[in-house]
Formats: C-alpha cells, sequence, structure tokens
C-alpha cells in the first residue's frame, strides 16, 4: 500500500490497519471452510537443491509435536549424512531410519544390485505405510527409483493410495512421474536458479551431506 501525496501519519497507518482488517476477515471466512483433516501424499521434486532438506524440516515437525516418524532412504544408504547422524540418536519409538540405498546407479553399474537394494527398501517402506501408528513416512529419493524403473510404479502408488488414513508420506527426489503427482496432495518442484557446485565449490558437511 502506497502513501498518498500529503497523507499524515496518522491517515496513512488508519488506511493501513482498516485494510489488514479486511484481509483477516476474507482469510478467516476461508479457513471456516477448510475442516477435513486427513493425512497428505506430498511430492518434493525439481532439479534445484532442497527436496530432502525441505523433507527433513517436516521430519522435525513431525517429531515436535510427538508423532512417529519412519524414514527410508532409497539411494543414500553409504552417505553418512548429518540428518542421519542426529535422528538414529533418537529412540526408535520417536523415528525409524532405514538408509538402504546402495549410492547412484553410474555408482553401483550393476542394475541387478540396484534392483535389489530397491526392492529391498520398497519392503520396509511398504512396512511403515501400513503401519497405522507412523504418522509421517518419508520415502527419500523414491523417485530416482522409479525413475530407472526399479520398482513398478503402478505397484508403488497403489500402496501410497491405501496407506491409513492419518498417514503423511512424503516422496523426494528428481523427476517424479506425472502419475505420482496427478496422486498427490501437494506438489513442490524445487528450481535451480544458482548452485556453488557449477563454479568449482565441492559438496560441504552441513549443507549437501
Amino acid at each position: 500500500m502506497k502513501r498518498r501525496p500529503g497523507e499524515s501519519d496518522d491517515d496513512f497507518n488508519r488506511r493501513h490497519n482498516e485494510r489488514m482488517a479486511k484481509k483477516k476477515a476474507a482469510r478467516e471466512k476461508i479457513i471456516a471452510t477448510k475442516t477435513r483433516e486427513q493425512g497428505l501424499l506430498i511430492v518434493h521434486s525439481g532439479n534445484g537443491k532442497g527436496k530432502s532438506t525441505a523433507a527433513f524440516g517436516l521430519v522435525l515437525r513431525a517429531l515436535g509435536n510427538g508423532q512417529r516418524v519412519a524414514v527410508v532412504q532409497f539411494v543414500k544408504g553409504k552417505w553418512e549424512t548429518g540428518e542421519r547422524s542426529f535422528l538414529t540418536r533418537l529412540p526408535p519409538e520417536r523415528i525409524i531410519f532405514h538408509a538402504m540405498g546402495e549410492g547412484f546407479t553410474w555408482d553401483t553399474q550393476d542394475r541387478a544390485r540396484d534392483l535389489a537394494a530397491a526392492a529391498a527398501a520398497w519392503e520396509k517402506a511398504k512396512e511403515f505405510l501400513r503401519d497405522p501408528g507412523c504418522h509421517l513416512v518419508l520415502l527419500d529419493e523414491l523417485n530416482i527409483a522409479l525413475r530407472y524403473d526399479l520398482l513398478p510404479l503402478d505397484e508403488v502408488i497403489a500402496e501410497l493410495r491405501s496407506r491409513p488414513t492419518g498417514t503423511h508420506a512424503v516422496v523426494t527426489g528428481r523427476n517424479a512421474p506425472d502419475e505420482l503427482v496427478a496422486a498427490a496432495d501437494l506438489v513442490t518442484e524445487m528450481t535451480l536458479v544458482k548452485h556453488p557446485f557449477r563454479s568449482g565449490v565441492k559438496a560441504q558437511r552441513g549443507i549437501e551431506f
């Protein structure tokens, strides 16, 4: 809101307060119509950094609200990440953390090994998705496994859709399949604008892992 020519501070503040009061009333009217509560299917995708970072923010938020969390990582099993180091110190009644990846396909260079790792991680994921005691299930880098056809997409989506009503599921990774995006309740695409890696800066502890 811009100040009118010659307008006093008192008049400007009064107009501001009146405008904010109208916005608040309109906002409260919209919020009053939102009455359903349900578990959400959340997808973080895109080429920008921050997909898993944002997902682990949801993990911390759930833990802070006394909810039980399960994490299954499909690619990062070999990486010692800060979130894994910290979260695995918490008691298992709060969070269960399984890092079951073998690295990216260009690291393993062994499709049979990739298929076996993805299948094992998916079996563990299904266990948590079917457990009504898990309030939030993070399937980190599941999109990578789907992109390389390491898991049957139809089965994955069916399992995600059939989870208990109160369970939130979060899926991360680039190139989320269109079918998964269509099934999701909330989709965020991280857009790459600028990254230090392109300027010769290596991945740094506490930022990338």
